[in-house]
């Protein structure tokens, strides 16, 4: 696939793990909660401050489809951070049958996320 090719997926991609990111995990962990949220019953302050911070990543990719070269270096934090929550997530999911369908939700999307990513992200100018 040539650079244009590739940005121009990758402009798709950015907008779709935007919109992901800001406005489709929080009702994920409310219907698939086994797949989704790390936390019981009740208010999860956890749960508020992870969404937070994914929603203002989700914001700031949707931004970066302006021009994806001159972001990259958020793109590539999207890559290694989503592998490395991803990776952390798989650990823990092992800890209890009852987080095991993590395995299955949001642990293999991170992994979806950043392989996406990195295989359109162009390397160089």
């Amino acid at each position: 696939m040539d650079d244009s090719s590739r940005i121009k997926y990758l402009k798709i991609a950015l907008v779709l793990i935007g919109i992901t990111f800001t406005f489709v995990i929080l009702p994920l962990t409310m219907f698939w909660p086994s797949g989704w949220s790390w936390h019981g019953e009740g208010r999860s302050y956890y749960l508020e401050m992870i969404l937070s911070i994914y929603a203002t990543l989700g914001i700031f990719l949707m931004l970066a489809v302006r021009n994806p070269l001159e972001h990259r270096s958020l793109i590539w934090f999207t890559v290694w951070s989503s592998v490395a929550h991803g990776a952390v997530m798989a650990w823990q999911s092992f800890d209890g049958h009852h987080n095991m369908g993590h395995l299955l939700g949001d642990v293999p999307a991170l992994f979806i996320v950043a392989a996406v990513l990195a295989y359109l992200t162009p390397r160089k100018n």
